[in-house]
This record gives structure tokens, C-alpha cells and sequence, in this order.
């Protein structure tokens, strides 16, 4: 597969064009902007409310999360040991702006006393498994490039591989070791293209940009709680998008139907009965 195939072609016509990046400041983002970097406006774009164009477009798609997880593991002897340990989550989703189904999500897994961090990479379900994911990290140069469909080197970059490690409604999960290099690339680079295989052999690209990662790597987590109700009111936003567009295509259908006989008949009959009774 070249790289037109590939990476490039995944942010230049992935399937994510239309997603809507969630952004968290203590409040919700406007169901704003896709990636600056794919130069493309979200759908709900026209439709925020919370927030001006202006903030939104500085926010950041990337949160840090983190609460307290029990987790179990035995020693020497076998014997269970039940211990409480700090879990983080750097993470980046973006929804599907009319449905709400989580496109793709990225995360950096940090658990408390461990040495190793891990890179967790969800994608929708009907991808092909036993081929996992293929990931690029690439520099803003590359980025840009990539945006608009220009042709890099494939020499230039530096393939990661992750295996798809549990599947559930929302999506499957992938992940690997997130390295030094790994995680030093993703603080300095413009984005990271996702490469996964469809049940047709076929190759599909999901770009997540970068903007706002090291900060959000770097710095404190948010409130779980702020961040719940922000999801929520998204949620919610998209609900009330849905039922709009349902009434809207019942109207329309209503209107597409031929009279009924006695239509008219029958609702003059009711205007006068209802008449009468005043």
C-alpha cells in the first residue's frame, strides 16, 4: 500500500471529516471545529450555542483525566493484594455530530507506579481484527501537508503498531507501549493518523489532531464531574438535533402524501363541532 493509499489519504478523505471534537474548559466547547489542521467545519458548526467561534477555536480536544481504581495483583506467594492506585487518561474523542457514536478516541494511559505508559486507540466496530492498527505520528510540516493531499515520504515515518485488546458497543480498542520517543513525538507534532482495515480489506483513515496535547499531558487533570455534565449537555445537543431533523422529514413526508377523501370534509366538521360547544 503506498502512502496515498494510506495515512495521507485517511486525512484528506477519511471518514472523520464530519466528526465534532469534544472540548472540555470547565464548561462545554461549541460542538465546534474538526481539526484546524483538516480545514474542515464541523456540521453543528452553525448550531452552537455554548460558546463563541472564537474561544472554541482555542480550546483543545485533549482533557486529562483521572480518578482512583482498585486494582488486584498477587505476590510471591499467589496471595491476592487489593490496592487503590491513581489512573490518568490523556485523551482526545470526536463524536459523530448526527449521531453521537464516538468516531475515534486516543488516549496516553498512565497508572499509578508503573513505569510503562500505554497508547489506547479506539476505532468504530467492523474493522478487520487480526490486522490491529497501524499509527503514524506526524510533524505540523507533515500535517499540513497531509491536509491537503500532498505526497510525503514514507521513509519520513515511523509506523506503530497496536493490537486490538477488547471490543465492546462503542468501538474496539487497540493499544501498545507509549515510549519516550512515542510520547515525545505526539508533544511536538501536528497530528497522528490511525490506519485500520474494514471487513473488505479496504484501508480507513482516522486523523487526530495534536493542538493542545502537551499541555493537556503536561498539566493537571480536570473535574470529573464538570467534565461528565459538559459530555452530557453534548449529548443532549445532538438528541435535540435528532429529534428536529426526525420532525422535519415527518413534515415533509406529510406533505408528499396525497389527500385523504373526506379530509377537508372531516376537519370542517370538527372546526364547527368545536364551535358549537364554545
Amino acid at each position: 500500500m503506498s502512502h496515498r493509499e494510506g495515512f495521507a489519504t485517511g486525512l484528506g478523505r477519511g471518514v472523520l471529516a464530519g466528526g465534532v471534537a469534544l472540548a472540555l474548559a470547565f464548561g462545554l466547547a461549541a460542538p465546534g471545529a474538526l481539526a484546524q489542521d483538516a480545514k474542515k467545519a464541523a456540521p453543528a458548526a452553525k448550531d452552537a450555542k455554548a460558546a463563541p467561534a472564537q474561544k472554541a477555536e482555542k480550546q483543545s480536544a485533549w482533557v486529562k483525566l483521572c480518578e482512583k481504581s482498585p486494582l488486584v495483583r498477587h505476590d510471591k506467594e499467589g496471595k491476592e493484594i487489593k490496592e487503590e492506585k491513581n489512573i490518568c487518561l490523556t485523551h482526545h474523542e470526536r463524536l459523530d455530530g448526527n449521531s453521537g457514536m464516538v468516531l475515534v478516541s486516543a488516549a496516553i494511559r498512565q497508572v499509578e507506579g508503573n513505569d510503562n505508559d500505554h497508547l489506547m486507540i479506539m476505532v468504530p466496530l467492523g474493522m478487520a481484527i487480526p490486522p490491529g492498527l497501524k499509527a503514524a505520528v506526524y510533524t505540523k510540516e507533515q500535517w499540513e501537508k497531509a491536509a491537503k493531499n500532498e505526497q510525503i515520504d514514507d521513509k519520513e515515518l515511523k509506523p506503530i503498531d497496536l493490537k486490538f485488546s477488547l471490543c465492546h458497543p462503542s468501538g474496539c480498542t487497540a493499544e501498545t507501549e507509549a515510549t519516550k520517543e512515542i510520547v515525545d513525538q505526539m508533544k511536538t507534532g501536528g497530528g497522528i493518523m490511525v490506519l485500520a482495515m474494514n471487513a473488505q480489506a479496504q484501508p480507513i483513515g482516522f486523523p487526530v489532531p495534536l493542538d493542545g496535547f502537551s499541555e493537556a499531558f503536561a498539566g493537571q487533570p480536570v473535574d470529573n464531574a464538570e467534565y461528565k455534565k459538559a459530555r452530557g449537555q453534548l449529548m443532549a445537543q445532538i438528541r435535540q438535533r435528532q429529534q428536529e431533523a426526525y420532525e422535519k422529514f415527518k413534515a415533509e413526508k406529510m406533505k408528499e402524501l396525497p389527500p385523504q377523501p373526506g379530509a377537508a370534509e372531516a376537519a370542517a366538521a370538527a372546526a364547527k363541532k368545536g364551535g358549537e360547544k364554545k
